[in-house]
């Protein structure tokens, strides 16, 4: 399945910047801490943080650097507990022509560990537009945006799955083997530079979001530059839910990114997404793609949002080869505890397709044991196994029990 892609979304503000609107902001690190660290899950991709919030319900919400702002997806969350509305105005969609809402919530309270905001303002959308949980595996209610982060300097341990929050008087430049790369901060989202070789062994300078909410490894968006084509060998993909629907596009592999220099990866599974049908591209900020967790995550990060800074440190991962999916099938999760999982889509000629399987099909077991067992992304690593493994899907489609089999493959 496509790895849980969340999400190359723009909040796009039809209305003048939500900056103007937002209250003050105070923060509280209590115990008077200069470094507060805080784990995380890391699941299926995405960085899931604990956030307590008006003091009453522990939610999940994504760190995501791409974001500028921090947003509730769970309306019913705000209207339970009371929240104050002060505007509602219109956001464009993923396609970038539906016109979708959100609200502007104030006075809102929120505990991370041992960072309190007390008195913030965020967006609220009025309907789960992105459907995290579903491509996730887990109930995601929120994002933490750049609004949050730029207050710290902050440091991802993949490793170690925590990230630590500095005061920015008394951070002190990292020694040992972190590298500062070139970067640009915009409305406090880093954008980095680095080289990828095109099939023809063109090196190519482009200019990439840093975006730890993004599943995927690499996204290039395919009309930003004459020299970004789309390779012969890739399949169609749903690249995840952007705001109002799927965000679509295909899947290849690109010969190398130079992260920097000395750092050099090869054969990054690579989403291509077109985007010329934008009228309006200043948000993109001349940027050619992202940069997502299943790169950044083989490295420890560091972002100095007050210094415009970013540092990067290759852990064990960072010479992994990189894998995708060798079935065919994009798997969705869904019912209570997300457990049950649903055939999204297949892709045509692969695996899954030669063997009967169709969108809407539901997984009860896989190779004997059921599904209820395992969790999204487990069911997701599965399906990227050694070549030529067999796989016996017992199916759920129109109330009848279907048995089939396939064998993985290559698809890129």
């Amino acid at each position: 399945m496509k790895n849980a892609v969340a999400t190359c979304i723009v909040l796009w503000l039809l209305l003048s910047p939500f900056a103007a609107w937002a209250q003050t902001q105070d923060l509280v690190i209590l115990k008077n801490l200069k470094r507060v660290d805080i784990p995380f899950e890391f699941s299926n991709n995405f960085i899931v943080v604990k956030v307590i919030f008006n003091d009453i319900f522990p939610l999940n919400f994504i760190i995501d650097t791409g974001a500028e702002h921090s947003i509730l997806t769970k309306r019913e969350i705000a209207d339970l507990l009371q929240v104050n509305f002060s505007r509602r105005f219109p956001i464009m969609g993923a396609d970038m022509k539906t016109e979708l809402y959100a609200y502007l919530a104030t006075g809102i309270r929120l505990k991370i560990n041992n960072l309190y905001f007390n008195n913030y303002s965020m967006l609220v959308l009025e309907d789960d537009y992105f459907r995290f949980d579903e491509f996730s595996g887990v109930d995601i209610h929120g994002i933490i945006g750049a609004d949050m982060l730029r207050r710290f300097v902050v440091k991802i341990n993949y490793e170690k799955k925590v990230i630590t929050f500095t005061d920015p008087s008394v951070f002190k430049e990292p020694g040992g083997k972190f590298v500062e790369i070139p970067v640009q901060l915009k409305r406090n989202k880093p954008y980095v530079f680095s080289n990828i070789q095109l099939q023809n062994n063109t090196v190519l300078p482009v200019k990439l979001l840093l975006d730890t909410g993004a599943g995927v490894s690499l996204m290039l968006h395919s009309d930003t530059h004459p020299q970004i084509v789309v390779p012969a060998n890739v399949v169609k993909s749903n690249l995840g839910m952007g705001i109002g629907g799927a965000i679509e596009g295909v899947v290849g592999r690109l010969p190398a990114l130079e992260l920097y220099e000395g750092m050099t990866m090869n054969g990054v599974v690579t989403n291509y997404q077109d985007i010329k049908h934008v009228t309006d591209t200043s948000y993109l900020n001349g940027r050619h793609g992202i940069i997502g967790n299943r790169i950044l995550s083989r490295f420890n990060l560091i972002i100095n949002y007050y210094q415009n800074k970013v540092y990067l440190q290759p852990n064990k991962l960072s010479k992994r080869r990189f894998t995708y999916d060798r079935s065919g099938l994009t798997i969705v999760s869904s019912g209570i505890n997300l457990n049950t999982f649903t055939v999204l889509d297949v892709v045509a000629g692969s695996p899954a397709d030669h063997a009967g399987i169709k969108a809407g099909d539901e997984i009860r077991k896989i190779n004997g044991f059921p599904t209820k067992v395992y969790s999204l992304e487990e069911i997701t690593n599965k399906m990227q196994g050694r070549i030529g493994k067999k796989m016996t899907l017992i199916l759920r489609r129109n109330g009848e029990r279907v048995k089939t089999n396939f064998h993985l493959r290559d698809l890129i």
